[in-house]
């Protein structure tokens, strides 16, 4: 074997592991390219199931249809020196409730020592009222929901005026105090 046939062998040698090299260097970007869209493809589909089925028997991602009434807080400034109740009054226009089953509201009181109960009315454009009571709100928020079929005296719900929440002299064990009530919302 002389030198040109040594050149010639280590040359093949070098040009096919580069060709090799090279192939493999295109190869790796695709698998990649596939790997990652695998991957973002069963995230996707793992966080569709996860969020509409819940993941644990508390369900967290459980999702409500829901009309909220007021995006604020309220605050019920009550003070029984001259008034004999306080109202907080939610002007729904004539609102079509019909579609919806229940009133949910989080409320708390801001007096530890206090007794309160609170009055939750609907008065409809027929003049029709219906009021349920909340006896003895915590200090600290509380989530409420009610069925619309326990405002008894509410019989057509296709036009309602108002949703009023009274804090009442003769329910309240101090003269002076604030309730605050959040998330009013309509649940289908």
């Amino acid at each position: 074997m002389d030198k040109k046939d040594i050149y010639e062998h280590l040359a093949r040698i070098y040009l096919d592991a580069s060709s090799k090299r090279k192939n493999k260097s295109k190869l790796h970007p695709k698998l990649f390219k596939n790997l990652s869209l695998a991957a973002i493809t069963c995230i996707f589909a793992l966080s569709l199931f996860l969020f509409s089925s819940g993941f644990h028997k508390n369900k967290p991602f459980d999702s409500e249809i829901a009309l909220i009434l007021a995006p604020d807080p309220l605050k019920i400034n009550f003070n029984f020196d001259p008034a004999r109740k306080e109202t907080f009054t939610l002007c729904l226009n004539n609102l079509n409730l019909n579609r919806f089953k229940t009133l949910a509201f989080s409320a708390k009181k801001a007096n530890p020592l206090d007794l309160i109960s609170l009055k939750v009315e609907f008065i409809s454009a027929f003049k029709e009222r219906s009021e349920v009571y909340f006896k003895d709100l915590p200090h600290k928020w509380q989530d409420y929901k009610i069925n619309l079929a326990e405002f008894k005296g509410i019989s057509d719900w296709s036009e309602i005026l108002n949703l009023c929440f009274s804090v009442e002299e003769w329910n309240a064990k101090q003269k002076k105090g604030v309730v605050y009530i959040d998330n009013v919302r309509l649940i289908q």
